[in-house]
């Protein structure tokens, strides 16, 4: 690793030290899974244990979402899922979710690349029952991907992660929030990333910052007799 790649990591790990002391910041332990199931096929995985303290036992929002993806080129894909997320108020002593909220969620996702960055354009649209409300949201992030030790980003490679996703409601307040994020990846394996990243998250109300450990997780759930079928057919 060049001098260049531990000055950066030596500056984020500070920064993110910085925020430690900050009575606003908070932390989210995350988790995520594209698991195939055929060519064209596959299922997202996905839980969130969202804190509202930078220690990781004053549950704020558990999220747990799923959907089906259709992969219809090698840079696009759709899917509609379905999501479950309980809000909890970390002051209560009740171990339940004050509220509770089912999502049905639709997605279009998009990446190209210039240079040695690749871009990623998420779109997303949600029909939102929060107890006996029901509310809409549309979401669009872009996110940046830039290798630090290799051209690409492949098995071995330290990257710089930076996207800006903002969040419209379709009545009421228009703007929803807005989430700033910046962090470094690490591709242990050919399906396995881990992430350390901060997100600064703007809403009409607050400001809060947000520490992030993120593991990425893709698993391919075809059988040998599958993989060996499509094979002959591509």
């Amino acid at each position: 690793m060049n001098q260049k790649i531990k000055n950066c990591i030596s500056i984020f790990i500070f920064g993110s030290l910085l925020g430690f002391s900050q009575q606003d910041t908070g932390n989210w332990l995350m988790y995520f899974g594209t698991n195939k199931i055929s060519e064209k096929l596959s299922i997202h995985s996905e839980a969130q244990y969202r804190n509202y303290t930078i220690s990781p036992t004053n549950i704020e929002q558990l999220l747990l979402r799923t959907g089906l993806n259709y992969h219809f080129k090698p840079n696009a894909s759709t899917t509609i899922g379905y999501a479950h997320i309980g809000n909890h108020d970390y002051k209560s002593d009740r171990k339940s979710p004050e509220t509770e909220e089912h999502r049905i969620w639709q997605q279009l996702l998009t990446t190209n690349n210039i240079g040695r960055v690749k871009f990623e354009h998420r779109y997303r649209l949600e029909e939102r029952f929060i107890e006996k409300d029901f509310k809409m949201r549309f979401r669009y992030r872009l996110m940046l991907f830039f290798p630090l030790n290799r051209p690409k980003v492949e098995t071995g490679t330290m990257y710089l992660g930076v996207y800006d996703e903002i969040f419209i409601n379709d009545k009421h307040d228009f703007f929803d929030r807005n989430r700033l994020y910046g962090g470094i990846g690490y591709q242990y394996a050919d399906n396995l990333h881990f992430q350390l990243g901060i997100l600064r998250q703007e809403t009409q109300t607050e400001s809060k910052t947000f520490l992030q450990f993120g593991m990425i997780l893709n698993t391919d759930l075809r059988t040998d007799k599958t993989k060996d079928l499509q094979k002959k057919l591509n």
